[in-house]
């Protein structure tokens, strides 16, 4: 049976696009027109997150085939639109188009007045269905952050900045956890689990502790078995859907420059993948690995070391090195 899809987007279109016309009539300063109202920035930046929630969804349909979907867009176009005020240049360019943000109906100012206006909706306590959206930058302490970012993001975003040790994983991560359950008032808890260091300090991963050896059954062929020692892993790994082979394809890093992949054909597709193993085919699967759902939209530089966000931190080369349900990683 097909799984049930349950999708649940908060959508700045569906959630603000009939707000404002309530509170003009209300709230707003006497003699301002409904066409004034029409241009407010929130107003004018709710198709533009939608339309990057529908592409954003599409993505992530595309990764998981037939499984559950559960995602906040709003949520990541915020953490990504908060990181623009540092990013310059072509970084900036990738992240508005990402972001399907179109400069010629709204400049970069009109966008982050647009997302403040969100966040004040959004978290109005006279509302009647409460949503509470927080931000926050767990900054490494010895990066110095720029003010002119620190203001600009506490002004636009209302975020804070958390001075934190992530050469410590295990503490970084009780700190992010722990803001993470406050704002969620304990509906998320344990949210980060697999911050490490080769993660935040470097391009390489290193391996967790792998289990004690098991005896089990290693299968020769559809009927035949022997008992060899297994060994566990539980981690977390870059995986990609071939859908024309009808394969997974998962792929384990090693410490220094050394990968694995590992090919797990549907049943009865074994022959299909042998019949496609060409220099071609691992070429394809290591490009889809490499890329995050961001990046196949198009979002591509600030993941590398060409990544231009020197309006972050003074005299730091920076990249966002992971991203994990709206927390961004600064290496």
């Amino acid at each position: 049976m097909k799984s049930a899809l349950y999708l649940c987007l908060l959508l700045l279109g569906l959630q603000v696009q009939a707000e404002p016309q309530k509170q003009q009539i209300v709230h707003s300063p006497e003699g301002q027109s409904q066409a004034d109202a029409a241009n407010s920035p929130h107003i004018k930046l709710a198709p533009r997150n939608a339309d990057f929630a529908f592409k954003f969804y599409k993505q992530i349909r595309d990764e998981v085939g037939n499984k559950n979907i559960f995602l906040s867009p709003l949520s990541i176009s915020t953490a990504f639109a908060m990181l623009s005020l540092g990013a310059r240049s072509n970084t900036l360019r990738e992240l508005h188009k990402g972001l399907s943000f179109n400069l010629t109906e709204m400049d970069e100012q009109q966008i982050h007045e647009g997302f403040q206006r969100v966040l004040q909706l959004l978290n109005d306590p006279h509302r009647q269905v409460q949503l509470n959206m927080g931000n926050a930058l767990f900054i490494d302490n010895q990066l110095e952050l720029l003010q002119s970012f620190l203001d600009r993001v506490s002004n636009f975003y209302y975020s804070e900045a958390v001075s934190t040790n992530l050469r410590n994983c295990p503490e970084a991560m009780r700190e992010i956890n722990k803001y993470v359950e406050t704002k969620t008032h304990g509906k998320i808890v344990d949210l980060v689990k697999d911050l490490d260091e080769g993660a935040m300090m470097g391009p390489g991963k290193n391996l967790s502790t792998i289990s004690t050896q098991e005896m089990e059954d290693f299968f020769l062929d559809a009927k035949n078995s022997v008992k060899v020692q297994m060994m566990h892993q539980t981690a977390y790994f870059n995986v990609h859907r071939d859908e024309k082979l009808s394969s997974w394809v998962v792929e384990i890093p090693y410490k220094g420059n050394a990968t694995s992949l590992f090919v797990l054909p549907d049943e009865g597709t074994m022959k299909q993948v042998e019949d496609a193993l060409l220099k071609e085919t691992v070429s394809d699967w290591m490009k889809s690995l490499e890329e995050s759902l961001l990046e196949k939209m198009g979002v591509t530089e600030v993941f590398t070391d060409h990544a231009d966000l020197s309006g972050v931190a003074k005299s730091h080369l920076l990249k966002v090195s992971k991203v994990s349900p709206s927390i961004l990683f600064y290496l």
